[in-house]
């Protein structure tokens, strides 16, 4: 299986596609329109991508995406964040004078620069390549941040694990294939969605009345602009579901209050381990 991921090698996105299926081979991507387009092309079987950081919050690229293919989710599963000091081998953390990673993880780890006043967070584009830049350079001043499987990949020695600000860190990952080549869940007990509602008093609050009506409990609602239409937007929503008869009726009476109706997959909800 051929999976698809946005990142380097080593990545989070690369330890989540490797946990959900040990046997593929992970293709990289520079940019997440490049992995969603492989899967399009049928370049891959699949794709794997971050959707919710549990601290950080939505990747809103990856949900104007799933809008704009015809793809869908076919699973989805949590991966616990963990992030790490990686230098060069043999150095130590007092020698350290930079520290390079994605904004987002250098914010997780605010703590640890407090700690530390010595140290400089510098901004990179990707956890997983600042170590294969560091792996590159070998200078003993300067470190990465990013996962023990990006150690592992280049060679780089772990200076301080954990260094994380919040051990409930978690980031969600769909798995998603074209809608056609989806292998359908035998139990789904979630559902993602996307709705577009009428411009007019209510409407959203008409739509958001079915899934009361179902019983049904919606976990996540998400809003996002419609390009080239300003002030317009479609609504993304994760539910939990009784049965299949309880989607299929949220699909049919959303129909009724929606100008367009789109679900993006049923499967079983993650659980946190």
């Amino acid at each position: 299986m051929q999976i698809a991921i946005q990142g380097e090698p080593g990545s989070f996105s690369h330890e989540a596609a490797l946990k959900a299926r040990p046997e593929a081979t992970i293709l990289p991507c520079a940019l997440s329109a490049e992995v969603f387009a492989a899967v399009r092309d049928g370049t891959v079987d699949a794709a794997v991508i971050p959707i919710e950081n549990s601290l950080a919050g939505s990747v809103l690229e990856h949900y104007d995406l799933l809008l704009a293919h015809d793809v869908a989710v076919e699973s989805e599963w949590l991966l616990r964040i963990r992030h790490n000091l990686i230098g060069v081998p043999g150095t130590t953390v007092e020698r350290i004078r930079q520290a390079y990673s994605h904004p987002v993880a250098l914010a997780q780890c605010r703590r640890f620069f407090q700690e530390h006043p010595g140290i400089e967070a510098v901004a990179f584009y990707d956890t997983a390549g600042s170590v294969k830049q560091l792996m590159e350079l070998r200078e003993p001043s300067v470190a990465a941040i990013a996962s023990a499987q990006a150690a592992s990949h280049y060679g780089g020695e772990i200076l301080q694990a954990g260094i994380e600000d919040n051990a409930e860190n978690y980031t969600r990952f769909f798995l998603i294939r074209k809608r056609e080549r989806v292998e359908a869940e035998a139990r789904p007990d979630k559902v993602s969605l996307v709705f577009a509602v009428e411009n007019r008093p209510g409407s959203l609050v008409e739509a958001l009345q079915v899934f009361a009506g179902l019983g049904t409990n919606v976990t996540r609602l998400e809003s996002r602009p419609v390009p080239g239409r300003p002030w317009e937007y479609v609504f993304y929503a994760d539910y939990q579901l009784g049965d299949g008869k309880a989607a299929d009726g949220a699909l049919e009476m959303l129909r009724r209050h929606c100008s367009m109706v789109r679900e993006l997959g049923r499967y079983r909800a993650a659980a946190r381990v």
